[in-house]
């Protein structure tokens, strides 16, 4: 389901297609049409964060715990370095 098929209940026109007007009988059935698209966005909405979330998982690993009085060796690889007396 589009963006505009959720905000305007239909597919946005091409040019081509015979113009469908969907007509409510009464506010109730205006209600459940409402809930109906919000609860097919949720749907969709959820699904993409779970793959969202797969894909960026994949890579990811344990944090390591260290204790107190580990040896660690910090990483230099993004600290500036300036040579003074050269």
């Amino acid at each position: 389901m589009s963006s505009f098929q959720a905000n305007s209940g239909q597919n946005p026109r091409m040019g081509f297609e015979m113009r469908k007007k969907e007509r409510f009988e009464s506010t109730e059935r205006f209600v459940e049409w409402i809930k109906e698209i919000q609860g097919e966005a949720k749907t969709a909405l959820v699904k993409a964060q779970e793959d969202i979330r797969k894909y960026a998982d994949r890579h990811r690993s344990e944090a390591v715990e260290y204790k107190e009085r580990d040896l660690v060796l910090p990483s230099t690889k993004d600290l500036k370095w300036q040579m003074i007396g050269r």
